[in-house]
């Protein structure tokens, strides 16, 4: 395989069609054995160095240094390059990546070579799927039948029950918006959904389960639109601007079919964060009952509403639902667990931007920090991975360009007044 051409190659690799799913030991072979021959690097580095000492033409280093950029090419750049022009090939790259990303976190495949590759393969995606060949499509009840079963089997945030919930969600009041490539329309790639509201909804039920006001939409009761689910449909194109991409263009879509609409927000989950107060509480535990994340009175009134000391108590409590059974808990567990979240996440970070991985798309985009809401999401799944907690993240259009260069740049986070005050009182009541 090694002397042969990237093309020939691939048919060897894939004779007659595309197989599903790459073993993987082909995975760490690929890496390892086709990666940059650093071997032919070094040779022409020092012939660009030996070049630089000697008084020569320009177009004679021009041609060395183009000949060691061609060296820094790993060899199974060119393969991928080929498969992707065979019928299906893209498709096929896309499993690929997921497949790879998935046997990295099972540790199934590790180290710097596969890292490598994986870079080069989503480099190569974010080319093929960038916004010039992505087509924004709007769903509605009268879309194929194939498109709405995609969506509906696709929806990761907040799960689709059944037929009924589907047409709620592209009905009256509701949009829902995917992109698909050029190369293969009404293939939703990633998913948008979007509720018209009168104003920013601070609880999700209202959303995905009640009923719109009424079959026909009055554009005087829409004053705000929410973005409250996006869904990336295809693993392999993790890491790919899809998503920041889609928000803005739907964004301006709106505008035009609402143009008085002025109010743009989110209504996000805060996965991670239960995990995260777990971690504390565990810590605290194990430090002989210290306590640095409540107040005294706070202290006083959980443990006596769980009947034991806090740290050991809360632990077994968020580690289930059931805590919200009970109504005193859940009135004693707001004002200290809205401030925690405030701080997860505006305070807690990774490299300097935001630890919360939604929290660092929407910022990323140029949202502000708007609002936390309490017992916002009462499911099974939002109360064990967030206490129930969602935050609204808003987009004020004439201020998201400046917001997300800040924050990208500078790795400043923008924050309404409400989360600012929440996490100075969390400054001031806890000493970690």
């Amino acid at each position: 395989m090694r002397g042969l051409g990237p093309a020939l190659t691939a048919r060897r690799l894939f004779p007659l069609r595309l197989c599903p799913r790459p073993p993987r030991p082909l995975l760490s072979r690929l890496a390892r054995g086709f990666g940059v021959d650093h071997g032919q690097v070094a040779e022409q580095s020092a012939g660009v160095l030996q070049l630089r000492e000697q008084p020569r033409e320009a177009a004679v280093l021009l041609q060395a240094e183009d000949r060691l950029r061609y060296a820094l090419v790993p060899r199974y750049r060119g393969l991928f390059h080929h498969i992707s022009k065979l019928d299906g090939g893209v498709r096929f790259l896309v499993r690929l990546r997921a497949d790879l990303l998935e046997a990295q976190a099972l540790k199934l495949v590790e180290g710097p070579h596969v890292r490598e590759m994986n870079g080069v393969l989503k480099g190569m995606l974010s080319e093929w799927f960038s916004s010039g060949f992505l087509s924004l499509e709007r769903v509605t009840w009268h879309s194929p039948c194939e498109v709405l079963q995609k969506i509906s089997e696709s929806e990761a945030v907040h799960p689709v029950k059944n037929w009924m919930d589907m047409k709620r969600r592209v009905g009256p009041y509701r949009r829902c918006y995917f992109f698909s490539h050029c190369a293969a329309p009404e293939e939703p790639l990633v998913v948008l959904h979007v509720a018209l509201t009168g104003e920013i909804s601070s609880n999700i039920q209202a959303i995905v389960k009640e009923c719109p006001p009424s079959e026909t939409e009055e554009r005087s009761k829409i004053s705000a639109a929410i973005f409250y689910s996006i869904s990336l449909t295809q693993p392999g194109l993790q890491g790919v601007e899809l998503g920041t991409v889609l928000v803005k263009r739907v964004l301006k879509e709106l505008q035009k079919e609402f143009p008085r609409l002025g109010t743009f927000s989110s209504l996000s989950p805060i996965p991670g964060f239960t995990k995260w107060l777990l971690g504390l509480l565990n810590a605290q535990a194990k430090e002989h009952g210290r306590n640095e994340l409540f107040t005294d009175s706070e202290c006083k009134e959980i443990s006596e509403i769980t009947g034991g000391p806090i740290n050991e108590t809360l632990k077994v409590f968020l580690s289930s639902s059931e805590w919200v059974k009970s109504e005193k808990l859940v009135r004693a567990l707001q004002a200290p667990l809205l401030r925690l979240c405030a701080w997860y996440l505006y305070g807690e970070k990774h490299r300097g931007f935001a630890l919360n991985p939604v929290a660092n798309f929407h910022l990323q985009n140029g949202a502000v920090i708007w609002r936390i809401n309490w017992m916002a999401d009462v499911s099974l799944k939002g109360i064990t991975s967030s206490c129930g907690l969602m935050v609204n993240y808003r987009y004020y259009p004439g201020d998201t360009a400046t917001n997300s260069t800040n924050y990208l740049c500078s790795k400043n986070i923008k924050a309404s007044e409400q989360v600012l005050s929440l996490v100075a009182q969390f400054q001031k009541n806890s000493k970690l």
